[in-house]
């Protein structure tokens, strides 16, 4: 019998996680599907469904779960609903989803209510926002976990799950930028017209529970980043409540020295990475994927509070402005040895012996509280 995984995937960050897992599967032999909705589906934000097509050998199901600007409850209750159709008609052996986003939640409890096994990867981590607060929801939902931590694992259990449910495998995500990316970083500049090849990378999401100040914040930020000189390619923010106003102030940046991209192929946005001169901004990539490539990175803002430490790693408030000079100043273009507190770029080798285990598959679905002590 072949079994069947879907990887549902809301947003170019989480397929950028899954990914490594998907072929890793389906070059096993396992029947692999895709389920596409949220911020993929939305064209303001580069309309990256098309990458999950192009992924060969698998199945791809797409979904609409918003319109842009629905309030997240809105997102949630449509993606439960439709979730639940398309669950009772695939009837997957295993659903995977990454993560703390609304489209997560709702995955992971139409899972747990209709007894459909499902994983969750990178479970057990702190952020400081209610992003952390649907994360732990997830891992109590989950019937077993994927995590990228020894410390991430310690949480999960913190939070009642059995120690034979919890892996250990790294974040997939490293998997692609351990490997060369098959691109050339002119290739690179080529396609996206990026005109300059000294520069920084910058991610500016909105913060929900701090959605009435990401315009300053972002203008803030950004006022700091042209006042250097440098030159940056700016990724376009997610789709949460304050991306609007984030939207507002990047429109205005100098295009001579702001490239502003809606998204980015994953191979291309790696090999971006490994030649910048530093990373700026509050997105996961700053905190794991630039330690990660000896990057020099400044963490902007809470987003990532408490998410992770490296000799590389830096932080300031959006109006710290001298601050960020500072960084600036002294960090740009320096390089750091790789920091692997997040895997070392073997998480589908890891994800497949635990799926190769038959007692994995066997494992009952009704979930008890495990008392560690």
């Amino acid at each position: 019998m072949t079994r069947e995984i879907l990887f549902v995937t809301g947003t170019r960050a989480d397929f950028g996680k899954i990914e490594p897992l998907a072929l890793a599967a389906r070059d096993r032999g396992f029947k692999v599907s895709f389920l596409v909705t949220g911020m993929h589906m939305l064209d303001r934000y580069g309309l990256t469904k098309i990458e999950v097509h192009r992924v060969q050998g698998a199945t791809v199901h797409e979904f609409l779960n918003q319109r842009e600007g629905d309030p997240q409850d809105t997102i949630l209750a449509k993606s439960i609903i439709g979730f639940s159709d398309i669950f009772a008609e695939l009837r997957p052996d295993l659903v995977v989803f990454h993560g703390d986003r609304i489209e997560a939640l709702a995955c992971a409890l139409v899972c747990a209510t209709n007894y459909i096994r499902s994983a969750h990867i990178e479970g057990g981590e702190v952020s400081g926002t209610i992003d952390e607060v649907f994360r732990h929801c997830n891992t109590k939902l989950a019937a077993c976990h994927f995590v990228s931590s020894e410390a991430a694992a310690k949480r999960v259990m913190t939070l009642g799950e059995p120690a034979d449910r919890i892996h250990v495998i790294g974040s997939p995500e490293l998997d692609f930028h351990a490997r060369p990316s098959g691109v050339t970083l002119p290739e690179v500049l080529s396609r996206y017209d990026i005109p300059f090849d000294d520069y920084g990378v910058t991610l500016f999401h909105p913060v929900t529970s701090e959605a009435a100040t990401m315009g300053r914040q972002a203008a803030d930020l950004f006022g700091a980043l042209e006042a250097s000189g440098r030159n940056f390619v700016v990724i376009a923010p997610n789709n949460d409540p304050g991306s609007r106003e984030i939207f507002a102030v990047l429109e205005q940046l100098p295009r001579e020295r702001f490239r502003l991209i809606p998204s980015m192929r994953f191979a291309h946005f790696s090999e971006l990475m490994k030649h910048a001169a530093c990373l700026v901004g509050n997105s996961s990539a700053g905190v794991r994927e630039a330690p990660f490539l000896g990057i020099p990175s400044l963490d902007i803002g809470t987003r990532q509070t408490n998410r992770a430490e490296a000799p590389s790693l830096f932080s300031a408030d959006a109006a710290e402005r001298e601050k960020i000079a500072a960084f600036l100043a002294t960090e740009w273009g320096k390089r750091y040895p790789p920091h692997t507190a997040f895997g070392e770029g073997r998480a589908a080798e890891r994800f497949l012996e635990v799926l190769a285990d038959e007692g994995f598959w066997q494992g009952g679905l009704q979930k008890t509280f495990a008392d560690h002590g």
